[in-house]
């Protein structure tokens, strides 16, 4: 059916990649199944999908390089990483990339049903709600069409990855009082463990370099409860 979610899965284990094709085909997903990243960027720039799960580890080109060639080509596409290696510095590698999750093997499918539809959920309530317009010092922050822009200049706009656009707009909500730590994991990433934190550190830090331009602007640290974005009182 054409209104079905489309899922493009790259995985380079054949049996794995068939069983998971074959389960999102039973949970009534359209799922497109490709053996290594070469294929799976071509297929990308040939449909339009709504998720990408993608394997880390596949030949001709890994799942972090694909992941940043499809960012390049749509900032706003969630990605979620499959991977067998374990590594904290491997999992943060692709949260910088800009992953939504990272599943490491063995897994169960329906964990993963249940992460993509936590995703797709988040994604989609974006796009029913109303356009939301901050403005913070000199930027111009648009949630709907995840933009910042610097002192009304269109050439001076940024478009924000899905991450980057759902924790701005968290501290806008928030401006100038503390917006605990906790909550923003819970409400974002779902849950709030090791790796979901770091990830939220890296975005901060992401985040902090898109507002350096004015220098009113600050997303301070409070220690032990979570951040502060600091933005000048309005008159």
């Amino acid at each position: 059916m054409d209104d079905k979610l489309k899922i493009l899965l790259c995985e380079d284990d054949e049996n794995l990649g068939m069983l998971l094709r074959e389960y999102l085909q039973a949970k009534e997903y359209s799922a497109t199944l490709c053996p290594d990243g070469e294929i799976g960027y071509k297929e990308f720039l040939k449909d339009k999908y709504d998720i990408c799960v993608l394997d880390v580890m596949m030949p001709k080109k890994d799942g972090f390089t694909l992941a940043q060639e499809i960012r390049q080509a749509n900032a706003e596409m969630p990605i979620i990483f499959l991977t067998a290696k374990t590594l904290k510095e491997d999992i943060l590698e692709g949260f910088k990339i800009g992953a939504d999750d990272y599943i490491t093997k063995p897994f169960s499918m329906e964990e993963l049903v249940f992460r993509i539809e936590a995703i797709l959920r988040r994604v989609r309530g974006k796009k029913t709600k109303e356009s939301t317009l901050y403005h913070i010092g000199r930027f111009s922050f648009d949630t709907q069409k995840q933009l910042l822009t610097l002192d009304n200049d269109p050439d001076k706009q940024t478009k924000l990855t899905t991450k980057e656009n759902e924790l701005l707009a968290l501290l806008c909500a928030h401006a100038n009082e503390i917006l605990q730590r906790d909550f923003a994991l819970k409400t974002i990433w779902i849950d709030d463990n090791y790796f979901n934190a770091r990830s939220m550190d890296v975005y901060i830090t992401k985040l902090r370099k898109h507002l350096k331009a004015d220098d009113q602007i600050e997303i301070i640290n409070i220690h032990g409860k979570g951040y502060k974005l600091i933005v000048p009182e309005e008159e």
